[in-house]
C-alpha cells in the first residue's frame, strides 16, 4: 500500500512510519505546514516527496497527485476534519489520530464523509493493541474475575518539553490533558469492559502547565452495567506511573505501567488471597493496529477501532470537560452513536 502522512508529527517520526513500513507499506510523500520540518522529517526517514499543506494545513492537492491508498493524519486536532474531507474525496481510507476532532459535529461529519466515499477510517488509538490489555481482556471474557463492578485508571505523567506546545495553551485546537488522555482511557475500558460509560463526575486543574487549559483532571465514569470506573489523566505527575484495574466480585486484574506507547508492563489476576502473573508476549502496539487497519482495507471488514469508536471516546472527554467546568454530574451525549 502507499501512503501518505498529514502532519510531521512526534509519532510519526517515532512510531507511525516504522510501523506502516512494517506491514509492507510505502511512505510515499509527507504533507505539513511547518516545512523546514517536515523536510527534516523526510529526510531521516527517507520519504521521497514533502507537500507543503500551508498554514492552515489543507493544501493538500498535491499529496494525493501521488496515487495513494491511504494516509495517516497526526496534524494538530482541529485540522483532523477537513484534512480527512479532502483525503477521502480522493479516495484515500483515512487512520486519524485521536481526538478525531475538537466537538462532536466534525467528527460525526469525518464518519459521513468516510462512509459516503467508501473508505475505511480508523482511530489510532493504540493501547487496545497492547499484548497486555488484551490479556487482561481474555481473562475477563473468560471469567477470571467474575463479574466486574469497578475500574481505575492511572494514566498520570509528565508532560516532556518536545509535546507541550499547543497541548498546554491552545483549547481552541483540542489543548489539554483531557482530550489528550482521557479519549484513551475511555477507548481501553470500552476495549476491556464492551460498554461505554453513561454518566461523568470529573473535576479538573491547572497546576504548573496549563495556559487556559487543564492539566490534570481525576473522574469518575458509571457504565450501564453498574460498573463505576475511576481515571486520572495528569500531565504534571511524573512519578506516580501508570496502570489499569479491572476489580470483580471473585478477583481482580491488575495491569502495571501498561499505559504506554511503549510494549512493556505487567498484568496480575489477584484473587483468594493469591496474585498470580499472566504471561504475555510483548509486541508493537503501532504495528498491531496498522495490520489490523490494512486488514480491514483488503478484506473490506470493519477496523476495530473505527470512527464510531473515535466519536465515542471523544464523546466522553467532552462530557468530562463539561462535568468539571460546571460541577455536576453529565450524561454523555454520543451525538446519535450511542454504544
Amino acid at each position: 500500500m502507499r501512503w501518505g502522512l498529514i502532519g510531521a508529527s512526534t509519532i510519526a517520526d517515532e512510531w507511525m512510519i516504522a510501523a506502516i513500513r512494517a506491514n509492507g507499506g510505502e511512505v510515499v510523500a509527507l504533507a505539513s505546514g511547518a516545512q523546514k520540518h517536515a523536510a527534516q522529517l523526510a529526510k531521516k526517514h527517507g520519504i521521497a516527496h514533502v507537500v507543503n499543506a500551508g498554514g492552515d494545513g489543507n493544501g493538500l492537492a498535491d499529496l494525493f497527485a501521488h496515487n495513494l491508498d491511504a494516509v495517516y493524519i497526526s496534524s494538530i486536532n482541529d485540522r483532523h476534519r477537513d484534512q480527512l474531507r479532502q483525503a477521502a474525496a480522493a479516495g484515500c481510507h483515512v487512520l486519524c489520530e485521536k481526538p478525531l476532532a475538537v466537538n462532536l459535529a466534525d467528527a460525526k461529519a469525518m464518519i459521513v464523509a468516510a462512509a459516503e466515499a467508501g473508505v475505511k477510517f480508523a482511530t489510532n488509538h493504540h493501547l487496545r493493541f497492547a499484548a497486555t490489555h488484551q490479556a487482561i481482556r481474555e481473562r475477563i471474557d473468560r471469567g477470571d474475575i467474575g463479574e466486574p463492578r469497578s475500574a481505575r485508571v492511572f494514566h498520570a505523567v509528565a508532560l516532556p518539553p518536545h509535546l507541550q506546545g499547543w497541548r498546554i495553551d491552545n483549547p481552541a485546537a483540542g489543548g489539554g490533558v483531557v482530550l489528550d488522555i482521557a479519549v484513551h482511557n475511555c477507548d481501553l475500558l470500552a476495549f476491556l469492559l464492551g460498554e461505554y460509560p453513561r454518566a461523568v463526575a470529573s473535576m479538573s486543574d491547572a497546576k504548573t502547565l496549563g495556559q487556559g487549559v487543564e492539566d490534570d483532571c481525576m473522574s469518575v465514569w458509571r457504565y450501564p452495567s453498574g460498573v463505576l470506573a475511576y481515571t486520572h489523566e495528569s500531565f504534571v505527575t511524573p512519578h506516580a506511573g501508570h496502570g489499569v484495574e479491572v476489580h470483580g466480585n471473585e478477583g481482580s486484574l491488575i495491569g502495571e505501567q501498561v499505559m504506554s506507547q511503549k510494549a512493556i508492563g505487567r498484568v496480575f489476576l489477584q484473587r483468594d488471597g493469591e496474585r498470580e502473573e499472566i504471561p504475555t508476549t510483548p509486541r508493537n502496539l503501532y504495528e498491531a493496529g496498522i495490520a489490523d487497519f490494512v486488514k480491514a482495507i483488503k478484506t473490506g471488514g470493519k477496523p476495530s477501532c473505527d470512527g464510531v469508536a473515535g466519536t465515542r471516546s471523544l464523546a466522553v472527554a467532552l462530557a468530562v470537560l463539561e462535568s468539571a467546568a460546571e460541577g455536576k454530574v453529565v450524561e454523555v451525549d454520543y451525538g446519535g452513536f450511542d454504544a
